[in-house]
């Protein structure tokens, strides 16, 4: 019953304080910080969560989640090796290639391209890479046959069926350059991802690879497959290990761990400095309670001669209080929430509206501003809001419980 007195007298304060529009205006304002706060730390880290989603489910369903190269001789038994590894229940899949440098040419436009040679029957079980062909589906690559970037189709005005000349750079023994081999290919795939694999992206058959770079007899390396791509970095270098072979090891935190690096350093920054905003729209409650019991002493007198304890008087200004900091972020929750959840199509009406791509493929992974609402960052912000609020109350609840009524009522007397 007291506990619901609290809550009905602070309900009271809270109305009767509208008739004071100064303090109403410094309430709502720290209501609608707290709201603010709330809604874009929401939104921020819902993107932070779709690029990482997007690093996991794009980038790292195509780049190797690691890979062996061989320093000097072809990998010639990389078939039992390849068994070999996949009887560990971490490795999912493991694949052969053969990659070189070479350059493409058409129409006196030149294009720079690291040129991979893939065996299919392995390569689309480590790579997702048949998910973003143009035209569908994934069905052979053989000879003069060539899968490539949408970019640099573009950049070269390449459609497929297009006929593309590759020049491939050669050294003789005595390591000088000699003139380059030329070998023409037909563009039979276009591979479109919407980043920047679209300008980097060559495949060819690795038989193709082999005969051009001189790995005959053998492959180059060998790529894996990781069931978790975090532990990467530990099974490439076990599996490497297994390998009677002088081999380079890599993985994908090498080549792509800055990116996820990037976005983890962001969420971080993110959440402090919106928590900090929160903290300083929370910290106006101070001064909305403050203003609240200069305006209630004389109720508040009044109440302690009728047996209202101090902690009874702190409550009610600490649920008075709370009603700020409730309401503020369960505003910001819920439109947080609902930008969260059309992000992306948010992102695409503003593109359209200012004409140009907010994320270029040239800098950026993706072309597309992803979003992947988590529940628990809903949570866990409003929770922190709340605190943060309820922390505000303390001080002016107990200035408020610290009033003698005799002081009070003696001078309205």
């Amino acid at each position: 019953m007291m506990q619901h007195l609290a809550l009905w007298i602070a309900f009271r304060f809270s109305r009767a304080r509208q008739r004071n529009r100064f303090i109403s205006f410094i309430s709502a304002s720290s209501t609608f910080g707290i709201a603010l706060g709330v809604m874009v730390l929401i939104t921020l880290l819902s993107a932070m969560n779709g690029f990482e989603q997007a690093l996991k489910d794009r980038l790292l369903s195509v780049v190797p989640h690691g890979e062996v190269t061989a320093v000097r001789e072809p990998i010639v038994d990389w078939k039992s090796l390849s068994a070999s590894a996949i009887a560990d229940p971490a490795v999912v899949a493991a694949a052969p290639f053969v990659k070189f440098n070479a350059m493409l040419e058409r129409g006196g436009k030149m294009k720079a391209i690291e040129s991979r040679g893939v065996d299919l029957d392995y390569e689309l079980d480590v790579s997702d890479i048949g998910a973003y062909l143009l035209p569908e589906p994934a069905d052979t690559l053989v000879d003069n046959e060539l899968w490539l970037g949408k970019t640099i189709a573009d950049e070269l005005s390449l459609a497929v069926g297009d006929k593309v000349m590759m020049l491939i750079p050669t050294l003789d023994p005595q390591m000088r350059m000699k003139p380059p081999k030329r070998k023409m290919f037909v563009v039979k795939r276009l591979i479109q991802m919407g980043g920047e694999l679209d300008a980097s992206a060559a495949l060819i058959s690795i038989d193709t690879a082999a005969e051009l770079s001189g790995w005959q007899g053998g492959v180059q390396g060998i790529r894996f497959k990781f069931g978790d791509v975090m532990a990467a970095p530990r099974l490439v270098r076990n599996a490497a290990y297994e390998m009677a072979h002088y081999l380079y090891i890599s993985d994908w935190t090498r080549t792509q761990g800055h990116l996820y690096s990037d976005i983890q350093l962001v969420r971080g920054i993110v959440y402090m400095v919106l928590t900090l905003v929160i903290a300083v729209a929370s910290f106006n409650i101070v001064s909305t309670l403050v203003l609240a019991v200069q305006d209630k002493q004389s109720e508040i007198a009044i109440l302690k001669t009728m047996g209202t304890t101090d902690a009874m008087v702190m409550k009610i200004f600490i649920l008075q209080g709370l009603f700020n900091g409730v309401l503020g972020s369960l505003i910001g929750a819920g439109l947080g929430v609902l930008i969260a959840s059309s992000l992306g199509q948010i992102a695409q009406g503003v593109e359209r509206l200012l004409g140009h791509k907010l994320l270029d493929a040239e800098i950026y992974f993706i072309d597309f501003l992803p979003s992947l609402l988590s529940i628990s960052d809903v949570v866990f912000t409003v929770i922190v809001a709340i605190v943060l609020s309820l922390l505000a109350t303390l001080y002016p609840a107990w200035k408020a419980s610290k009033i003698l009524p005799a002081n009070v009522l003696g001078q309205s007397v």
